[in-house]
């Protein structure tokens, strides 16, 4: 089962510095993600969702490919890749993987204009190593799914870490 953590931070180049961070530690085999989305709230109010995978692009591209291959066999590769891209481009389109968009966009409303939450979906992680590369961007954790024990103890962990990380 994942776990789902929500952090705002004062801007969007610093959630989108602890996104790539994350997927660093991903293939560090440190943690794996399901999912991480930065979320902005722009200044005139609109919440803009900064996915990690384009879906409608990565569609396209196994459509393109599919149907190329399949036109092969009826001597029409061109026409099979064309089709093929099309179809996987609207299959793309309407798929919707890992956290949902519009709870992500119902509570990014909280955030204030130019602020920025970073929404990660975690399979597995290990807290010891992770937490600790993580605290030097700073951020509020504003929601997980942990049980009520476990976010203390996460806060606890976070908290202790930056106080390391603070100079003296």
């Amino acid at each position: 089962m994942s776990d789902l953590f929500v952090i705002a931070y004062n801007d969007v180049a610093t959630a989108n510095q602890v996104r790539d961070k994350l997927f660093e530690l991903s293939k560090q085999h440190l943690v794996e993600l399901e999912d991480a989305v930065v979320v902005e709230r722009q200044e005139e109010g609109k919440v803009k969702l900064h996915q990690a995978v384009n879906h409608t692009a990565v569609g396209a591209a196994g459509g393109a490919l599919w149907g190329g291959v399949i036109g092969l066999l009826f001597l029409a590769p061109l026409l099979g890749a064309a089709v093929g891209a099309a179809a996987g481009a609207a299959g793309g389109a309407v798929t919707d993987t890992g956290i949902n968009d519009d709870f992500m966009k119902n509570l990014s409303q909280n955030l204030r204009p130019g602020a920025a939450a970073l929404f990660v979906l975690v399979k597995k992680a290990a807290d010891d190593k992770v937490i600790p590369q993580l605290t030097p961007y700073g951020g509020e954790l504003v929601q997980t799914s942990l049980s009520k024990a476990d976010e203390d103890h996460l806060r606890e962990a976070i908290a202790a870490a930056t106080r390391k990380t603070e100079p003296a």
